[in-house]
């Protein structure tokens, strides 16, 4: 793709505060700064953090929505040139711009920033112009991995951030082949969890309310399935029957404070409670159970670009493939709010670009 390719305006696909839905706008194509890239977009999924985005109240002005993409590197900021980059380079990238990418709490996550200002896709900060249910977006060089040649960026958005920090979730629970993992929310991020779980040895349950989302970790691998709402009694009692004592680690993929206060029930002494699905509310957990090591808590998310690779390597030498649906184009991306709202989807829904 040539400079003069790159057309002057672009569609996105944005939250209007004012009549409250997505509406499909024609805007400038972004500029890269110096340090970044620009990204011709092949893809983009949707997230349940997108709801959080289009809760906001003190926004007034159309922004556009989605923070997980996968495409193609359409030109190069002045200071990117030894980056190792390239153009027409298919690449998949994390969300958050502004960073120092340097600092102590960069080290952490890039959030925790301390030298420059993070502004993260979707979410209508520092520029209503970032997010990825567009066609083109600028992406802080720092933030961007070349995409192995399995991965094809089409079916890839969900990599980033579904398929990282479902990757990191299980990963962080630093078990032993053979080992019990639960997944606990099986939609896409639990789904995925799955998937890298057995990868990686594990012997592994999903739980959830929905017969169809748990058909479907079945079908990518999970040893068994639990519907916590048809047995809501006896699950916890069976899983530790089956478990000779609970899981060893169970990581909760959903926000709903009820698979939060309902976790701890099925983890052995000294297991791992991990936390992943934001909730709504501040958990509540047992000071005691803690105090006497029932369980440990840990948390994971996409974390930082380092750690980026790691991930994106095990994805595609596993061949770990999210499941998804693909939609029209962004005319589509207002319906698909409404699904996720009304708790229709059980896979991830992308909008894959020309």
């Amino acid at each position: 793709m040539t400079q003069s390719a790159i057309p002057k305006t672009i569609k996105a696909a944005q939250w209007d505060p004012t009549q409250q839905k997505v509406v499909v706008n024609n805007i400038p194509t972004p500029s890269p700064a110096p340090h970044q890239l620009l990204i011709k977009l092949a893809s983009a999924s949707l997230c349940h953090s997108d709801l959080m985005a289009i809760a906001q109240t003190d926004l007034t002005k159309p922004f556009t929505l989605g923070h997980e993409g996968a495409g193609y590197v359409a030109a190069l900021g002045a200071d990117v040139a030894d980056r190792g980059f390239h153009v027409g380079d298919p690449v998949g990238f994390l969300y958050i711009n502004g960073c120092c990418f340097e600092c102590e709490g960069c080290g952490v996550h890039n959030m925790h920033c301390t030298q420059g200002n993070p502004a993260v896709a979707g979410f209508g900060r520092g520029g209503g112009d970032f997010g990825f249910f567009q066609e083109y977006a600028a992406v802080d060089w720092q933030n961007v991995i070349a995409l192995p040649r399995e991965l094809d960026p089409k079916r890839s958005s969900a990599v980033f951030c579904a398929g990282i920090t479902a990757f990191h979730a299980v990963d962080s629970c630093t078990l032993r082949p053979n080992q019990w993992f639960a997944a606990i929310g099986a939609g896409g991020l639990g789904q995925l969890a799955v998937q890298y779980a057995k990868a990686m040895g594990y012997k592994v349950l999903a739980l959830d309310i929905n017969d169809k989302a748990l058909e479907a970790c079945k079908s990518q691998g999970a040893d068994v399935t639990f519907n916590t709402a048809t047995h809501s009694s006896t699950y916890a009692s069976d899983i530790k029957t089956l478990t000779s004592g609970g899981v060893h680690a169970a990581a909760v993929f959903s926000g709903a404070p009820a698979a939060y206060k309902s976790a701890p029930g099925i983890i052995r002494p000294g297991g791992v409670l991990m936390v992943v699905g934001i909730s709504p509310k501040p958990l509540e957990l047992s000071s005691f159970d803690l105090a006497i090591g029932s369980y440990v808590v840990r948390a994971d998310s996409t974390g930082t670009p380092a750690r980026m690779g790691k991930a994106v390597r095990f994805t595609a030498e596993h061949g770990i493939v999210p499941r998804i649906e693909v939609r029209k184009g962004l005319e589509d991306v207002g319906e698909m709010v409404r699904e996720m709202k009304m708790g229709q989807s059980n896979k991830r829904m992308a909008v894959v670009f020309d």
